[in-house]
């Protein structure tokens, strides 16, 4: 008699091999595609200077602002679509082409065979299209996962490769310092060796275990979809450059026909995927409350911690940071260490609520988090402009365990909530929200931060000019200024005071103590400390009101439910108007609590 457990402990066997090498795998992938999408923001000084162009000169600030935002863009426009084209013709057969694209990215970037203008363009090009792989990557690798693992450890493996991706974004702060202190070319060396390893593991290894839905690309709304979001994305990108004398741009005719034009084509973009037969897009995955109300969480906990990143950097390298003895040129890597609480939190947090969202449930864990995120932006707010250190590190340190808490059990619900045909378009619709979320972000924070600095700024820093000798004329073109060149100035570990002043000359002309003190460490933290903070504060309660948002959203998504065994998964789209299963669209499929209904 054949003993049944003899020929299923092989496959059992086989299964659980597979699920942990789906996992080490788009792990690796998704990290380093989001430490690409940071790692520049500290390697910015070292990789300007590496092909000798100034991103502060005249007209060279839409290089900086590309090198940031581009990234962001491509990844935010292209998820849904290569997640879609997983779906239809395999999602191991799209991710391990974007991995091969990263790589091959990777490589063209350090090579750069050019100097100033084009040498930037060369790196942004390039990076345009590092960032299609990165797409093709993030985009399906939370439906493999989803495919290899089973209900009961979905959560734990998307917590896993939900905080390599995030946790990449943080790391990248650390990394892009230290490799560029080396040579600036290092910061797209790092992922050849990964990149040319795991492209030959994933082809090697990984294979198609979903099921794959056939038809055709939706050509219209692929085109209406990339247009209309790339229009608003580049609309937030020409905002934050100064126009017509004004400190920003949002009065710029350009972008105000961007964005206009970007929200028609993306109106247009909703009619056509209700009317086309093979949409690229399932809308009624809307239906589910569970993907809706999670991934508008998660849009707005993406919007409050992209921005913040970045504030965070500006106030560590242009005020605390020199305050406290450090040279402009050192601020950017001290910058990214004196980071790692932020790090560390979100990498202690996430595994374990992924674990505990198989357990408990995704609601109460993720609308924990988007509490304590919220709490945290209200620390931050109430902080002197020259803190204590350590307050600091436990304010960002609760910041990056709050974005642990939240986000494995958000990604989880919103990936167990969908039919398994549509994963790979859920989990691209789940990376365009957070993306999206990430480049909205950063023009919003910095919108806010200028608006707050446009204020009093010209008429201080015009002032203390003068206080030090230096000439009216001088000090009113230097004050009159957009804020926007002093923040990043600060970002980019230079000295602004010297930079705004070198131009004119003037600090020639001044004596030995004007000039010391003028480009000494304190001048400009000390005049800029209260603009600022007034800024701080704006951003800081914006944040939180997001965050507190984040958690009725949460709340919304329903009760902690799962499917029964058996039962037939949801309909969408024109499915959902014409069967049965239509009255379960409207509650939560939260499939990561099956494994507590149902264990022994």
């Amino acid at each position: 008699m054949t003993d049944p457990p003899r020929t299923l402990a092989p496959r059992r066997s086989a299964a659980d091999r597979y699920k942990w090498t789906a996992l080490t795998n788009t792990t690796a992938a998704v990290f380093m595609s989001a430490l690409d999408g940071s790692i520049v923001l500290i390697a910015l000084p070292a990789i300007f200077r590496g092909v000798h162009l100034d991103p502060l000169a005249p007209g060279n600030i839409a290089y900086l602002l590309w090198m940031i935002m581009g990234y962001r863009l491509v990844q935010a426009v292209l998820v849904v679509t290569v997640g879609r084209l997983g779906d239809m013709y395999g999602r191991v057969r799209i991710y391990n082409s974007g991995f091969a694209v990263f790589t091959v990215a990777s490589i063209l970037l350090s090579f750069d065979p050019f100097d100033g203008g084009h040498g930037a363009m060369w790196l942004i090009g390039w990076r345009l299209v590092q960032a299609v792989g990165g797409s093709m990557l993030t985009a399906n690798s939370a439906a493999i996962l989803t495919d290899a693992f089973p209900k009961e450890q979905r959560g734990f493996a998307l917590g896993i490769n939900q905080v390599a991706g995030l946790g990449g974004m943080f790391i990248g702060l650390v990394a892009g310092g230290l490799l560029s202190t080396w040579d600036w070319r290092a910061v797209f060396w790092v992922n050849v060796p990964v990149g040319v390893f795991f492209t030959l593991w994933a082809y090697r290894t990984l294979r198609e275990t979903g099921k794959r839905g056939g038809g055709r690309i939706d050509w219209w709304g692929n085109i209406t979809f990339a247009v209309g979001l790339s229009a608003v994305l580049i609309a937030v990108t020409f905002g934050l450059q100064p126009y017509g004398g004004r400190t920003m741009g949002w009065t710029n005719p350009l972008v105000d026909g961007l964005i206009a034009g970007g929200l028609v084509l993306l109106a247009a973009f909703v009619a056509i995927e209700n009317r086309v037969s093979a949409p690229m897009i399932q809308l009624g995955l809307f239906r589910l409350r569970a993907f809706t109300f999670g991934n508008l969480a998660g849009l707005a906990i993406s919007i409050g911690r992209g921005g913040m990143q970045f504030v965070l950097i500006i106030w560590l390298q242009g005020i605390w940071l020199p305050l406290h003895g450090y040279d402009y040129s050192d601020t950017p890597l001290w910058a990214g260490i004196f980071m790692l609480p932020l790090t560390a939190g979100f990498l202690a947090a996430g595994p374990v609520s992924g674990y505990l969202s198989d357990r408990l449930g995704s609601r109460g864990l993720a609308t924990g988090g988007a509490v304590l995120f919220g709490a945290s932006f209200l620390g931050l707010m109430l902080l002197p402009i020259d803190f204590s250190y350590w307050v600091f590190a436990v304010l960002i340190a609760l910041n990056g365990i709050a974005s642990g808490m939240f986000a494995s059990p958000n990604s989880s619900s919103i990936m167990g909530s969908v039919p398994t045909h549509l994963r790979g378009v859920a989990s691209g619709m789940r990376a365009t929200f957070q993306n999206s979320g990430t480049a909205v972000s950063i023009g919003v924070f910095f919108s806010l931060m200028i608006a707050g600095l446009a204020g009093s700024l010209p008429h201080t820093l015009t002032s203390g000019l003068q206080q030090q000798g230096v000439p009216a004329h001088v000090a009113a073109q230097v004050g009159g200024l957009p804020p926007v060149s002093s923040l990043f100035a600060a970002q980019l570990g230079v000295n602004p005071i010297q930079h705004l002043l070198q131009p004119s000359g003037a600090l020639a002309h001044l004596t030995a103590a004007q000039q010391q003190a003028l480009t000494g460490r304190e001048f400009f933290p000390t005049l800029i400390a209260g603009p600022f903070h007034s800024g701080l504060v704006v951003v800081f309660a914006f944040g939180a009101a997001l965050a507190f948002l984040a958690a009725i959203a949460s709340l919304l998504r329903g009760a902690n439910s799962a499917r029964p065994a058996g039962a037939a998964e949801p309909a969408t789209g024109r499915e959902a108007s014409t069967t049965a299963a239509t009255p379960a669209l409207g509650g939560s499929h939260d499939e990561e609590t099956t494994s507590r209904r149902t264990a022994p």
